[in-house]
């Protein structure tokens, strides 16, 4: 890390996904709470095309909720040969000058990926940036895919001998043939209601409770828009119930667990309505009314779900508590989560003694201990 000036972060949102809305919700969150004293704030939008283009990051400063994107702004590109020096520069393909800052495009130090589902949570971005030499918040490519793909989640998750919801898997395929069978199959090995969703999407995009079985291949075919694959759970009578994680700063501890939180949804399930769009949607519950037992438990799956997939810097891991048995069940983990005044991951930290400031503070010290770490290892053999 350079002691001689601020370091500069990249602060990247919007994206091509379904929750392209909510990332620009989170940015102006992010924007707004970084630390002055230690980094620069460099907003870098993803349009819904895939284009990058420079932010306005006086825009927070008037006290904006949300960070818009400039679509008819100069695009930038990421190259995938850093020219060197202290950091990656952002070249810009027409202007040169950063939007609403009036200086030339500076070198990057570190990259705070704050968009959410497909092409940005899921592996894809970390690539790009792994390809780029750019240091970046949160988890490598690996975990980021697994956790984006809830299937693939579960049954890691099932391995380690973390509880999980029964579920069935439909990939689009191979649906066509399967439909007509489907129904009586979900009925018998499951039951209704039950939960579709998409395996690789987020915010609850793509989610319907099917209470009947002539309802389910709507459900399906609507799910298999946002992804190939789709989830059928097992609907049980449960309580929503998160942790937040952390990764250690100290290598030599394990991930660090929040006090654990409740989503008590207003709508019939925690819908994307109920989570973005309705303000009275959902109350967030800091702490859950939990014994210390189950406090103590959840703390348990949620730190072995974290080890378990590989996650580096942050993740949330959402569970149900069965209201009828008291059992804990893996429901997914988010590596990229949400970022705004209200989301959960930011709020449990606050209630666990970590403010916002620092816990931004810690996550990019992370990405740069991380990328310190990278640097030392040998890919050219004829260098040994």
């Amino acid at each position: 890390m350079s002691t001689q000036r601020k370091l500069h972060v990249a602060v990247l949102y919007g994206g091509r996904s379904g929750e392209h809305e909510v990332s620009l919700q989170s940015a102006a969150s992010v924007l707004r709470n970084l630390d002055p004293e230690r980094f620069v704030a460099i907003p870098i939008a993803i349009d819904k095309d895939g284009r990058w283009h420079p932010g306005d990051v006086s825009r927070i400063e008037k006290g904006a909720r949300l960070l818009p994107v400039f679509r008819d702004q100069p695009q930038v590109v990421l190259p995938p040969n850093p020219p060197g020096g202290d950091g990656t520069m952002l070249v810009p393909i027409e202007n040169p000058t950063l939007l609403g800052m009036g200086l030339p495009l500076p070198q990057i130090d570190v990259v705070f990926p704050v968009l959410h589902g497909t092409f940005c949570e899921d592996g894809t971005l970390q690539g790009l940036l792994e390809l780029a030499d750019v240091p970046y918040v949160g988890c490598g490519v690996l975990a980021s895919a697994i956790g984006m793909d809830k299937e693939v989640a579960k049954r890691l998750a099932g391995l380690a001998g973390i509880p999980v919801v029964p579920y069935l898997t439909v990939h689009g395929r191979t649906y066509p043939a399967q439909a007509s069978s489907l129904p009586s199959e979900v009925e018998r090995v499951l039951g209704y209601p039950c939960f579709v969703k998409p395996s690789g999407s987020g915010s609850s995009v793509g989610v319907h409770k099917v209470k009947h079985p002539h309802e389910l291949d709507a459900a399906i075919r609507d799910a298999l828009r946002f992804d190939r694959k789709v989830l059928i759970e097992k609907a049980i009578d449960a309580r929503e119930i998160e942790v937040a994680v952390l990764e250690n700063l100290d290598p030599s501890g394990g991930p660090l667990c929040s006090i654990v939180g409740e989503i008590n949804p207003r709508h019939e399930f925690y819908s994307y309505e109920a989570k973005y769009l309705d303000e009275n949607g959902a109350a967030l519950l800091v702490p859950a009314t939990l014994s210390a037992e189950q406090v103590s438990e959840i703390q348990k799956w949620a730190g072995l779900a974290f080890s378990t997939l590989e996650c580096e810097g942050m993740a949330r891991v959402d569970f149900f508590l069965d209201r009828k048995s008291g059992q804990f069940y893996f429901n997914e983990i988010n590596t990229l989560p949400g970022f705004t005044n209200i989301s959960m991951y930011p709020k449990l930290w606050e209630a666990s003694g970590v403010g916002y400031q620092e816990l931004l503070s810690r996550l990019i010290d992370l990405a740069l201990r991380r990328a310190s770490e990278k640097k030392k290892l040998i890919h050219d053999f004829q260098s040994m």
